[in-house]
């Protein structure tokens, strides 16, 4: 998966990669060829007393390090411009991938999840990116060349590079072999304290309602740590990593210097060449343990990458057609034929069997229990699922036929849990019309019966709003999400249970003022209080997911003994009759 990753979100820059690749063989090339030059200065110049030789082959020193940082710099600068824009072409994707999922998708990664995915786990990879760019594309190099060097320089001592090396790589490989499975558990992890943090902040009201605080400090006192001890063990192999390094760096630093004095005392090697293989050696010994390094970071990498993949890979349910057809027929019109739907895993459909018919200029109405699939059904309209069996239609078309802009845009949707977006009341307004007017947004308000409260806020239309709506109440929330449906005028209003938070004063006075307001659109209303929906012109009755009743208010009182029991259960039989 990782590999794949990568050849896929790198190839746009693939003339950054080669100029990276060039910048590395140069660079390494340069600070190979430094070590043999000192030797010469040594070996020629020092012992011989030559001072002009001496100075020649340092100004060339000073131009091959010269050439070796102008390199360094631009393979810096490449990898990590490269590295970042890779990270951010990768959050692009798994954003518009998860824009795309339904709402079952949604529910099967969860919101912790999916901000992990996006924030965390690409962070890794574009790390690995990184430092590949500017430690592994050297490692080799340097390991080859430097033994080579060393090879140039005596050969009598290259079994300690034949040492050296392979002990230096077995030890790191036996840490690096452990951290694989640790980092599959400390993602994990992460996503269960992000999930326990967001769940207690959204929910501190009720945490504080229900007196359970040290309860929740618990409960994320486990989850932090189970992540904490996981990432103590990671950290203690990772500490282990560089004692061992050095460790073994130094003993061959030890054994090139003893052996090597040997030879220079019989004359088989020169002071010089001394000091640049142990020079060689040292880099030799750097690049395997910069390659270990990289294979150190390289086992989370991979685990984030399978888990970014996991959300690239996965396609929605929802299937946008390849050839959509046109709109046509009426204007407004919603129509369920037996429609049937059964969530993933589900023993018993949600839905069975629902017919309906929603058409412009008139309204209707959706009540039922508790569980008894309201919103499921509503759901159904702008595809947020799809149904398992039967149709559903609009204006004629399957809505699986239809291009899904051209769906949305005929729908304004007042969700059960009305949500505003961070800032203010003006842009929350506009968020399905931007370029509306601030005379239409202020209609849309007194139509909502928001007016009164946006016009005492400081700054009226430009007042800020907090993420989620948090700094307005429920009810303000409700009308300011109702104002913002009515905004984008689209030809069908689905609102769902969305004058709860209402008092009984205020949701009369809206709904008689939505009557004018979408006259000419097709009204759905799934409600919760007999109030609310009474005056429908049709209103359809669910129970266990199947409809039992279809008619008027008076109607339904005498044929559907499930509404009258609803209505029994809401209002005195004086309020009933009238």
């Amino acid at each position: 998966m990782l590999i794949k990753l990568l050849r896929t979100y790198l190839r746009p820059y693939w003339a950054a990669v080669v100029g990276v690749v060039l910048f590395q063989l140069i660079g390494t090339i340069a600070s190979l060829y430094l070590p043999s030059l000192n030797a010469a200065i040594i070996d020629n110049g020092v012992a011989k007393g030559d001072t002009a030789y001496i100075t020649n082959t340092g100004m060339i020193m000073f131009v091959v390090s010269l050439v070796q940082l102008v390199c360094a710099i631009g393979a810096t600068y490449l990898g990590a411009r490269t590295a970042m824009a890779f990270g951010r072409d990768l959050r692009g994707a798994i954003f518009g991938r998860v824009l795309r999922y339904s709402a079952r998708e949604l529910n099967r990664f969860g919101a912790p999840s999916l901000i992990t995915r996006n924030t965390n786990d690409v962070q890794q990879v574009q790390m690995l990116v990184l430092m590949t760019f500017t430690l592994l594309v050297m490692a080799p190099i340097t390991m080859v060349g430097g033994i080579i060097a060393a090879l140039r320089e005596d050969v009598g001592l290259s079994w300690l590079v034949a040492v050296a090396v392979p002990v230096l790589g077995v030890s790191i490989g036996l840490v690096v072999r452990k951290l694989g499975p640790l980092f599959r558990v400390m993602q994990g992890q992460i996503d269960t304290v992000n999930r326990v943090l967001r769940e207690q902040i959204s929910g501190i009201r009720v945490v504080r309602a229900f007196v359970r605080e040290p309860e929740e400090i618990k409960r994320f006192d486990t989850a932090n740590g189970d992540l904490t001890a996981t990432a103590t063990s990671v950290g203690r192999l990772f500490a282990s990593m560089f004692p061992i390094v050095m460790l073994i760096m130094n003993l061959s630093s030890v054994a090139v210097l003893w052996f090597g004095a040997q030879r220079v005392e019989s004359g088989a090697m020169q002071v010089g060449s001394l000091t640049a293989y142990l020079t060689y050696l040292i880099q030799i010994l750097m690049s395997v343990m910069m390659a270990t390094f990289m294979l150190m970071i390289a086992p989370r990498a991979i685990v984030c990458a399978e888990r970014i993949s996991d959300v690239l890979n996965t396609e929605s349910s929802v299937v946008m057609p390849d050839r959509p057809v046109a709109v046509g027929g009426s204007v407004g019109q919603v129509e369920l034929r037996n429609a049937e739907f059964t969530y993933p895993g589900a023993d018993h459909p949600v839905l069975r069997d629902v017919s309906l018919t929603a058409r412009a200029g008139q309204t209707t109405a959706i009540i039922g229990s508790t569980g008894a699939g309201k919103t499921t059904l509503i759901s159904l309209i702008p595809r947020l699922f799809d149904a398992t069996g039967g149709s559903v239609t609009v204006d004629g078309a399957e809505v699986r036929e239809l291009d899904g802009e051209a769906l949305w845009a005929k729908i304004g949707l007042v969700p059960q849990r009305p949500y505003l977006f961070t800032g203010t009341v003006a842009s929350n307004l506009r968020y399905g019309n931007p370029d509306a007017t601030d005379d239409e947004l202020w209609h849309a308000l007194r139509v909502a019966q928001a007016e009164d409260f946006v016009r005492a806020m400081p700054d009226q239309l430009e007042s800020s709003i907090a993420q989620g709506g948090t700094n307005v109440s429920g009810g303000q929330r409700q009308r300011l999400a109702i104002a913002r449906a009515l905004v984008k005028k689209p030809e069908i209003y689905i609102f769902d249970d969305s004058f709860s938070a209402l008092d009984v004063a205020t949701d009369a006075r809206l709904r008689a003022a939505l009557k004018a307001e979408t006259a000419n659109a097709a009204v759905i209303i799934v409600g919760q209080r007999v109030a609310t929906i009474a005056d429908a012109d049709v209103i359809i009755v669910l129970e266990d997911g199947a409809v039992v009743g279809r008619g008027t208010h008076d109607e339904l009182l005498l044929d559907c003994p499930t509404y009258a029991e609803i209505v029994d259960s809401q209002l005195s039989a004086e309020e009933a009759a009238a």
